[in-house]
C-alpha cells in the first residue's frame, strides 16, 4: 500500500509548517535564555538544578552519527508559558531522540511533563500531560512506536528551579525523557 509513506512524509511537513508558524524567541535546551547552550555550536549547557539531566554541547549536524546507537546527552525540552506547543529549537534533540528509538526497538521511555507553579494544581497536571502528548506525536509522526512511548505529568510538583521568578518558571515548564 503506497498510501502510507505519503502520508507519512506530508504529516511530517505539515508538523513542521505549523511548528514554523508557531516559533517563539528566546529560551535554549538547558533553560538559558542566551541562545547559546546546546546549539551545536560548541557552546557548553547550563545545569538544570535538581533534575540530573547531562548537559553538554548539544546535537549539532555531527552528533547525529552518535544519536541512534547512544542516548542523546540532551534530555529535557521546554516551553513557552501557559503552552504546549513544540519550539523550533528542540525539533534537532526530538530528532535525535527519534533516531534512537526507531534504531533501538527494545528501547522505552517515559515523557515527564512539567509546568512553573503558576495555576491550579489540575490545571497543571493537564498542561503537563499536554506538553509530555505533543512530543509523544512529534516522536510518532518520526516513526517511533507508540509502544516504546509512556506519558506522565506531574505538573508543578517537581520543580528544577525554586523560586518565583521568570527564570526558575522557564526551567520548570518542561518535557523530561527519561530512559
Amino acid at each position: 500500500m503506497q498510501f502510507k509513506p505519503y502520508a507519512r512524509t506530508l504529516i511530517a511537513a505539515m508538523s513542521m509548517a505549523v511548528m514554523a508558524g508557531c516559533s517563539s524567541t528566546g529560551g535554549t535546551q538547558e533553560g538559558t535564555m542566551d541562545g547559546t547552550a546546546g546549539t551545536g555550536a560548541g557552546g557548553v549547557g547550563t545545569g538544570t538544578a535538581g533534575t540530573g539531566q547531562v548537559s553538554g554541547s548539544g546535537l549539532g549536524e555531527g552528533a547525529g552519527q552518535m544519536a541512534g546507537s547512544r542516548i542523546p546527552e540532551v534530555r529535557t525540552i521546554y516551553f513557552a508559558y501557559d503552552s504546549d506547543t513544540i519550539r523550533p529549537e528542540f525539533q534537532s534533540v526530538l530528532q535525535s531522540h527519534a533516531r534512537f528509538l526507531q534504531n533501538n526497538g527494545n528501547a522505552s521511555v517515559v515523557l515527564q511533563g512539567h509546568t512553573d507553579e503558576r495555576g491550579t494544581r489540575e490545571y497543571n497536571l493537564a498542561l503537563g500531560e499536554r506538553r509530555a502528548d505533543a512530543v509523544k506525536r512529534f516522536l510518532s509522526v518520526q516513526g517511533v512506536s507508540p509502544s516504546q512511548v509512556e506519558v506522565v505529568s506531574y505538573g508543578e510538583e517537581r520543580p528544577a528551579a525554586r523560586g518565583s521568578n521568570e527564570e526558575a518558571y522557564a526551567q520548570n515548564r518542561r518535557v523530561v525523557f527519561a530512559y
